[in-house]
């Protein structure tokens, strides 16, 4: 999978989602025991296009990488890899890409009447009050995050 920067930013970078290619790789299908050891080489045969499996809507995906620790308590480190749905409708209590007076953001989502919040996934972060006064625009649904180990 190649990954085109669209967009640097301090907070995340933007990148589309190339899936045109297709790259089997091998699964296995029962699962991985965190337990005791078993034996897993009759399920090798078995594949898995990770494209096929994260991505639903090919035209409205895009990834993007976490910068910075607001959203640890979430899950979201830095260098963390997104995959990030533009097509899905924003939900209160998601996390979301947002785009705020000229910068991109990963933040939880709460939608109330007349505005929106941005809340970090980190204590050492306020939450940010969006109201109309702001240049805003909740740019896609994160959908899946790939952890960097």
């Amino acid at each position: 999978m190649r990954l085109i920067n669209l967009h640097k930013a301090n907070n995340l970078d933007i990148y589309s989602a190339e899936t045109a290619t297709e790259l089997a790789l091998p699964f296995i299908e029962g699962g991985i025991s965190a337990g005791f050891p078993s034996p897993a080489d009759d399920f090798l045969d078995l594949s898995i296009d990770l494209n096929k499996e994260f991505i639903k809507n090919k035209e409205a995906t895009f990834y993007g990488r976490v910068k910075g620790d607001s959203m640890i308590n979430a899950g979201l480190n830095n260098g963390d890899l997104l995959i990030i749905d533009k097509s899905l409708e924003p939900k209160d209590g998601k996390i979301a890409v947002c785009f705020i007076d000229g910068a991109f953001t990963v933040k939880r989502i709460k939608i109330e009447q007349d505005f929106i919040w941005l809340i970090a996934e980190n204590e050492k972060y306020k939450p940010i009050k969006v109201t109309a006064e702001n240049d805003f625009v909740i740019w896609g649904m994160v959908t899946t995050v790939i952890k960097l180990v």
